[in-house]
């Protein structure tokens, strides 16, 4: 079978990792269309107290004949979110909002958290353990419920996406089936990647009249009751400033008065999502920085979860019907149908390039990186072999990196994508190809690297540069150089390596003194056409940092090569279908 890479190994002598065979997605795959039932609905919203008295918002939305909602017990859904008319809007292909699924034969409540929205209470930070408790409770209250026939279903995507994953670890009895997308398995390596801040998750942080916009419940059309609340929310916890506290994966913060990090992160709770047997769909999008992170939860509970990746943003689905592989999994999980899901491959992804009709596939594992197809960087080009002498480049730090407009987030939101760093960096290149090159994997960096300062974060891109020299970011990866020591992870990382990152792991750079920086991009799967180039970027800044601790005068990072520094990254190149 001829392989993908002749043409990469041709120059490169890299070899292509051998995968489990690839299969086509069932034909129902996207396409699920059960008959809709009901075409009416009726939505009331009220307050449900939680066990400590604080007040919490419902807009519940029920089935309806001529005007009245039925009295027939239904398997409800519900979403953990941040306003009651938070209803998963963001979903492209999809624009009917969730409470849709009444027509399919749900019940459907939105549910807005504590200090949040129309609810009273203070938002001490996103998932903690009162939030967890929250879930517990509201699953429970759903499930006994008259029109409720006791089998209660959760959505979330994002925040909400995490939201989900705490009320797995919660075990209420009756949550029977869980969609969560796009959200961090652990919480540290999610949220500031590398020990970086990412440009994501550092909100909500709302003013009072920010907080007034809320939707309030019936019966509070004067918003007393929304002023209450949102007077409330004003004690919540600052998100930034919360992580800004926590540099490393043990810290203490007095601002929750707790190891924060150790409390939100879902893989902490392995063993409790697994007692749950809960089944889980997970959603993810190869311009979302939580992919990897989604392909970890997959592979940590490999008997319960199932994932789909599309060529999507955060919590967006574009040119797919993620409503219809939504009701394929509660339509079996919640109302015991067979959809065919029950048979499926856990994994459904798109590769990106691929021939036309051949783009998403199914398999029973995600491929781990192979270290046969190690590349070395070596005077601007990568190289199958390090060279024998060493070699040193440097370049001043550029801490005003540019972006060009990004299409969909023109001003540099939370979820726009990386650029090329075309100040201050190193840029390797292979040769021209010769044949159309798959990746599919997680790409590795292992670099060696020195700083005039202490504290260095290095930055990773794998790029494709066409013939007309356009450049686009397939991935990148991102690591403080301080907090560089690997170690075994407690749970699977997908063959990428893990760091500790506590507070006795933090070792400063000594100026001049190379030192070894070993991190993942993010996951792959993309086709590489003949004629482009494959491409590595390294900078030591990045534009969408949060929080960058800035010198002055900016350091000189050195990239080292060769000898006893042999700088390397494993490309994740597979084998033609």
């Amino acid at each position: 079978m001829k392989s993908s890479a002749i043409a990469l190994a041709a120059a490169l002598s890299a070899a292509a990792t051998a995968l489990p065979a690839l299969a086509a997605p069932p034909s129902n795959f996207g396409a699920y269309a059960p008959k809709a039932l009901y075409s009416q609905q009726v939505a009331t919203s009220f307050y449900l107290p939680m066990r400590d008295g604080t007040k919490i918002a419902i807009s519940l939305h029920r089935p309806a004949v001529n005007g009245k909602p039925v009295d027939t017990r239904l398997p409800v859904i519900w979403h953990h979110t941040l306003d009651i008319e938070k209803t998963g809007v963001r979903e492209t292909g999809a624009a009917q909002s969730l409470t849709d699924l009444t027509r399919a034969g749900y019940v459907v409540a939105i549910v807005a958290r504590r200090g949040n929205g129309a609810s009273f209470g203070v938002r001490r930070g996103y998932e903690d353990f009162t939030e967890g408790f929250d879930a517990y409770e509201i699953t429970e209250w759903l499930a006994a419920q008259p029109w409720s026939d006791g089998k209660i279903g959760m959505y979330g995507c994002s925040n909400t996406g995490e939201a989900v994953m705490h009320a797995m670890i919660a075990r209420p009895p009756h949550l029977k089936a869980a969609f969560a997308g796009c959200f961090a398995w652990e919480r540290y390596d999610g949220h500031t990647r590398g020990g970086i801040i990412s440009q994501y998750g550092t909100g909500p942080t709302r003013t009072l009249e920010d907080d007034l916009k809320a939707t309030p419940v019936q019966g509070d059309e004067d918003r007393t009751l929304l002023r209450q609340a949102a007077e409330e929310h004003q004690k919540s916890t600052n998100l930034l400033e919360l992580m800004k506290s926590m540099p490393y994966r043990d810290s203490w913060s007095p601002l929750v008065m707790a190891k924060f990090w150790g409390e939100v992160s879902i893989g902490a709770y392995l063993s409790q999502l697994k007692a749950s047997n809960v089944p889980l769909y997970i959603q993810g999008g190869w311009y979302d920085d939580f992919r990897t992170e989604g392909l970890i939860a997959q592979a940590n509970l490999p008997d319960q979860a199932r994932i789909v990746i599309g060529p999507w943003r955060h919590c967006l689905n574009n040119g797919f019907d993620l409503r219809a592989e939504q009701l394929r999994f509660f339509d079996h999980y919640l109302k015991g149908e067979a959809t065919g899901i029950e048979t499926d491959a856990p994994i459904h992804y798109f590769t990106i390039g691929a021939p036309k009709g051949q783009e998403w596939r199914s398999t029973d594992r995600w491929p781990r990186p192979d270290a046969r197809n190690a590349l070395f960087l070596d005077a601007g080009a990568l190289k199958p072999k390090p060279a024998t002498k060493t070699a040193a480049t440097s370049v001043t730090v550029d801490y005003a990196p540019a972006c060009p407009p990004d299409p969909v987030q023109p001003n540099w939101g939370p979820f726009a994508q990386p650029c090329h760093p075309a100040k201050a960096s190193f840029v390797y290149s292979g040769p021209v190809l010769k044949a159309d090159t798959e990746m599919t994997g997680s790409p590795l960096a292992d670099l060696w690297i020195s700083s005039t300062a202490p504290e260095q974060p290095v930055f990773a891109y794998l790029e494709d540069v066409a013939p007309d020299g356009s450049v686009t970011v397939v991935s990148e990866g991102r690591q403080r150089a301080s907090l560089r020591k690997v170690v075994t992870a407690p749970w699977d990382t997908i063959g990428t390596p893990w760091r500790r990152a506590w507070t006795e792991d933090h070792h400063p750079l000594k100026a001049g003194e190379p030192v070894r920086v070993s991190f993942d991009m993010l996951a792959v799967s993309y086709v590489f056409k003949a004629g482009h180039r494959v491409r590595i970027a390294v900078s030591g800044a990045e534009p969408r940092e949060r929080a960058r601790v800035e010198t002055s005068p900016p350091p000189t990072l050195t990239l080292h090569t060769g000898g006893d520094t042999p700088s390397s990254v494993i490309l994740p190149v597979r084998s033609a279908p």
